[in-house]
């Protein structure tokens, strides 16, 4: 079994016409993700960064490469059960990296945070850990 990056994922899921590395790149990485590999967190988590980022890619896009992406049989994804949980909560609303945060830390009481977007999102969201400000 062999991991693989973001950049491998990037050639094989975007269709970079525009960049000939890529372009060059791309039969590579279709060969690479056709055998056994495993995906750590954290690449899952860089590679949201660079669809939404650097492809500019809608949150509906970045869903659904990620839904084929846990969907391939050959792909083992680290904490794949935590990296369906942020993809759920990613579908409610909340930006990708607080999804996976919390998702991996649903063993914790609450996730203390100052970011009130995130704490209304993830309330409405009936998500748990509860997210709450720290107090002084």
């Amino acid at each position: 079994m062999n991991a693989v990056d973001t950049n491998v994922l990037a050639r094989f899921f975007i269709n970079d016409a525009d960049d000939a590395e890529a372009a060059h790149q791309r039969p590579a990485a279709i060969a690479a993700l056709s055998g056994a590999v495993f995906v750590p967190v954290s690449v899952i988590l860089e590679f949201e960064w660079m669809m939404r980022g650097f492809y500019e890619l809608t949150r509906k896009d970045i869903q659904h490469v990620f839904e084929s992406l846990c969907g391939l049989e050959n792909v083992q994804i680290e904490d794949r059960g935590v990296v369906l949980a942020a993809l759920n909560a990613y579908q409610k609303g909340l930006d990708f990296a607080d999804a996976l945060h919390l998702a991996r830390t649903e063993f914790c009481s609450t996730f203390l945070s100052f970011d009130q977007r995130l704490k209304k999102r993830a309330q409405a969201a009936g998500l748990s850990p509860a997210v709450e400000t720290p107090k002084a």
